[in-house]
């Protein structure tokens, strides 16, 4: 099957989310990777042609990664 443009961002955006995770400290990873798995999975019922949304959901995971990759996070809370 082949896969759209978006659909490869979004694949790309959670193999960098879990990349991410794998830096952090091992006792608090599952936190991480819980929290991601659950962004991800809110909004797998997303009309897959609802651009808008989905590039809008793109741009906004980027950023959450880019907020939680930083060095001076060590843990989340779910």
């Amino acid at each position: 099957m082949r896969l759209s443009g978006l659909q490869r961002n979004v694949l790309s955006l959670y193999r960098q989310s879990l990349r991410e995770i794998r830096k952090k400290p091992i006792d608090v990873q599952s936190n991480f990777r819980g929290y991601a798995r659950s962004e991800f999975a809110k909004n797998v019922t997303l009309d897959k042609k609802d651009f808008a949304a989905i590039e809008y959901l793109l741009r906004k995971g980027q950023r959450q990664l880019e907020i939680y990759s930083g060095p001076g996070i060590k843990s989340i809370v779910r």
